[in-house]
């Protein structure tokens, strides 16, 4: 999603207040191995150095790094097919990838893990906008209830990415035994929901784990992904001080996964090349009372990241490394 809108105000990349050069840091071309290996090497090091006010960092700097149970084929190269699930194009949806909804969810590890996919946006909300402009309580304040997302340069939409991707996601956990509801899907609703209303669901369903899909609108150079953590809130209707260390060892094995699994490098705008931002405006996050984390797959206005983002092959890749995220966060709680 494009930094404005009812959940972000704009921040700024990085490197306008690092003394560099107005420039953005832009990764080298290197061999997809070493990056993987020299990503997943900066993940020990931060989780080593800079997760200490969680008891649970060095642990889920360890799963990450491993992957989870299911990654059977973590030895393979990150863009090769790691499922049974069908590759599909730019324009495929994914529904054909596995039982969806009112399927029974198969036995496996996860089975009783209850876990919520949020894809941002809705395709819908373009024909929808006097309602989506409407303010709601995110609980430090009020914003929109929810935007339009953003597109390639050649018109890819969010909205029709965060659900190709939440459904293949859904397909991967319920193939593990996860019962997995979706924030919206098939048109359902015509539009929204708001932001308010995605972190109710939710908590309603009571997950064990949330995750919210997005790809970010940012300025062409600006690249990787990012997975944005709950700061530990506490004002108004927002308390997200009992799910904040949970949440920052979910994203933390999502990220390290995700870096493996699809060679999508971590921002270089935000986090400090660590792929973790932590954020306090969010109200899907905020309004949270389960373990929730988003997450920016990529940059849609790069043309780099959008030629990744627009293939279907790259997709069912960043479902994978989400799922191997949230598998293994799982499997430790």
């Amino acid at each position: 999603m494009s930094y404005t809108g009812p959940d972000f105000d704009p921040p700024q990349p990085e490197h306008e207040h690092s003394g560099r050069s107005g420039r953005p840091r832009r990764w080298p071309a290197v061999a997809g191995v070493a990056l993987v290996s020299g990503a997943l090497l900066g993940w020990l090091v931060y989780e080593a150095t800079a997760s200490s006010d969680s008891p649970s960092g060095g642990t889920a700097a360890a799963s990450a790094s491993s992957g989870s149970p299911s990654a059977s084929g973590a030895g393979k190269s990150p863009h090769s097919s790691r499922s049974a699930v069908p590759s599909a194009s730019a324009g495929d949806d994914g529904k054909g990838a596995g039982p969806g909804p009112g399927g029974p969810a198969a036995s496996g590890p996860l089975k009783g893990k209850v876990v919520v996919i949020d894809p941002g946006h809705n395709p819908g909300n373009f024909q929808h906008t006097a309602e989506i402009n409407r303010q709601v309580d995110i609980g430090t304040n009020r914003k929109e209830c929810d935007t339009t997302g953003t597109s390639t340069n050649a018109g890819y939409t969010e909205a029709r990415f965060t659900l190709d991707v939440a459904h293949r996601l859904r397909t991967l956990l319920e193939q593990q035994g996860a019962t997995v509801k979706l924030t919206h899907d098939n048109g359902s609703p015509a539009w929204g929901p708001c932001v308010d209303e995605r972190a109710r669901i939710g908590n309603e369903a009571h997950a064990d784990a949330a995750i919210s899909i997005h790809a970010d609108g940012s300025a062409p150079g600006n690249r990787g992904f990012h997975v944005i953590l709950p700061a530990a809130v506490h004002s108004g209707s927002a308390d997200t001080r009992p799910i904040a260390a949970a949440s920052k060892k979910l994203g933390t094995m999502i990220a390290g996964n995700f870096v493996r699994v699809t060679d999508e490098p971590p921002s270089n705008y935000l986090g400090g090349g660590t792929g973790l931002v932590t954020r306090e405006d969010l109200g899907g996050l905020n309004l949270s009372t389960v373990p929730k984390v988003f997450i920016e797959c990529g940059n849609m206005r790069d043309s780099t990241d959008a030629a990744r983002l627009t293939s279907g092959d790259w997709r069912q890749n960043a479902a994978e490394g989400i799922s191997e995220g949230i598998v293994s966060f799982l499997r430790e709680s």
